[in-house]
């Protein structure tokens, strides 16, 4: 491991060593906006400290905060996301004892690009979280994951559950057998993410930001995300088409700044291409608690069988001690679209089961 850094002003803010000449602009911006609007935020995520793991081969980034009093909580991002979409939730857990750990996943932000991308399976993402843990010596955590960061989090508890003591996921549960996207129209961006070479040429038609902004506001709607035939998935939104409310053009540039370092290939790969490889083990339960929190208009809720799955009850074959909560507002994106509530819900959940 190499030593904790801390760095210096807003440099230190967005985890950068050295910024890239495109990023003063965004940092300048962003000076302008906290000391008018945003102080307390900005002094509390000064506080976020970053480090960099050697982890079976690859330099991880984590952002980190807190004193670990009451435990650790681990925070797995989904796409097209980073550490930076926990921020909220880094600096509420660490204000309620917990320490705060917040990777970039493998691939993806300042950690290190596998050298064989198409060739990182689930079990590489376990094996890293796993890394992380012995590398902090931290015997055991909580695992809180969103988007397709909850499959690294329930998979590391089938495999390590004294390693876990509870699971938080947002936005996507455990189920091991899966879910068929063929009733779906092909235009489905799954479907057409999984085409070699179309999203590729798709995103690379605009740089990093617009294709980061393009599917923040896609996958805050309802709807699936689906082209028509002679259409691509970035042609569904456009510069007119105005961002979430509690999504900033700070933010984004945050996002970008870190997506035209890693880019797009490895995500391409995990999640979307490696989707329908299951869980390889005979007995896939979760035995540790479990909370899914689950937005009413979040557009997964529309995956053929996933909303019965959930509801039904389903579900709990194979996560027995899982509570269920829906946010009737709540789009895929609920830890930054409210964050005080979600933030109260995993502090109650973590609190719990100390």
């Amino acid at each position: 491991m190499m030593g904790s850094m801390r760095f210096h002003g807003l440099v230190r803010f967005f985890g950068l060593e050295a910024p890239p000449p495109d990023f003063i602009s965004i940092l300048s911006s962003r000076v302008f906006l906290l000391s008018s609007n945003h102080r307390k935020f900005q002094q509390e995520m000064e506080k976020i400290e970053h480090s960099y793991l050697n982890i079976r081969g690859l330099r991880i980034h984590i952002a980190h905060i807190g004193k670990e009093e009451l435990g650790t909580v681990v925070f797995l991002h989904g796409f097209p996301e980073i550490w930076y979409s926990w921020r909220h939730q880094m600096i509420a857990v660490a204000e309620a004892g917990f320490r705060a750990i917040a990777p970039d996943l493998r691939g993806y932000g300042l950690s290190d690009q596998p050298p064989e991308p198409e060739s990182t399976t689930w079990e590489d993402l376990v094996a890293d979280l796993l890394g992380i843990l012995d590398s902090l010596s931290i015997p055991k955590a909580f695992m809180v994951g969103k988007d397709f960061g909850a499959k690294p989090a329930y998979e590391f508890a089938v495999y390590h559950p004294d390693r876990v003591s509870g699971v938080i996921t947002l936005g996507v549960p455990f189920a091991p057998i899966g879910f068929s996207f063929d009733a779906i129209p092909k235009g489905f961006y799954i479907t057409r993410w999984r085409e070699p070479g179309r999203p590729e040429a798709d995103f690379g038609r605009f740089d990093a930001k617009r294709v980061v902004r393009t599917i923040y506001i896609l996958f805050s709607r309802s709807e699936l995300p689906i082209a028509e035939e002679t259409q691509e998935i970035m042609d569904l939104a456009d510069l007119s088409t105005p961002l979430p409310s509690w999504f900033a053009e700070e933010d984004l540039a945050a996002y970008a700044a870190l997506y035209e370092k890693s880019g797009f290939r490895f995500p391409l790969h995990m999640p979307y291409r490696t989707l329908h490889l299951g869980i390889n083990n005979a007995d896939p339960k979760v035995h540790v608690p479990a909370l899914l929190v689950f937005g009413e208009k979040d557009y997964v809720l529309k995956f053929p069988g996933m909303e019965d799955y959930i509801r039904s009850g389903t579900v709990k074959r194979f996560v027995p001690d899982l509570e269920i909560i829906f946010m009737p507002e709540g789009s895929h994106f609920v830890q930054e679209q409210f964050p005080d509530q979600v933030n109260e819900l995993i502090i109650k959940f973590l609190k719990n089961h100390i």
